[in-house]
């Protein structure tokens, strides 16, 4: 019986691995880290320059490298990592509908000409990236 029931917890724990490896590609999973870390960056920016010279890091990670808006001589901190969180998101629509979110944040900061307004999209976009970041709850109960 102890056998049965550890061979059972044993699989119902790898499903549920399984199935995390599919709500979110380890590039995505990556991108999504790296573009936070940018989007965190700009909300505690010095200068405008700096503060957009981050979202626009935040832009090339979720967007990639064929992406609308991506800019190499932005910088590239995503480079290697995949192909832009969204794309790499494929069939994740909840985590697609963060990415997005974070993505017009960091636009909207872009396109701000002060240094509170970059803070505060930063912070947006921080948010709506950790939210992504967060792995999908288990449905499954004991």
């Amino acid at each position: 019986m102890n056998k049965l029931l550890a061979a059972g917890v044993a699989t119902a724990l790898a499903s549920g691995l399984a199935f995390g490896a599919v709500a979110q590609t380890p590039s995505a999973s990556n991108e999504v880290a790296t573009a936070h870390a940018h989007a965190l960056m700009a909300a505690s920016a010095d200068t405008v320059e700096i503060g957009h010279a981050h979202l626009h890091h935040v832009i090339n990670c979720l967007v990639g490298p064929k992406g609308s808006g991506f800019d190499a001589a932005a910088g590239e901190p995503c480079k290697g990592q995949g192909n832009g969180a969204i794309p790499d998101s494929k069939g994740n629509a909840a985590l697609k509908g963060k990415l997005e979110s974070a993505l017009a944040a960091a636009e909207a900061g872009l396109q701000a000409t002060d240094l509170d307004t970059i803070h505060s999209d930063g912070n947006k976009a921080a948010d709506a990236l950790k939210a992504g970041s967060a792995p999908a709850s288990s449905s499954a109960s004991w």
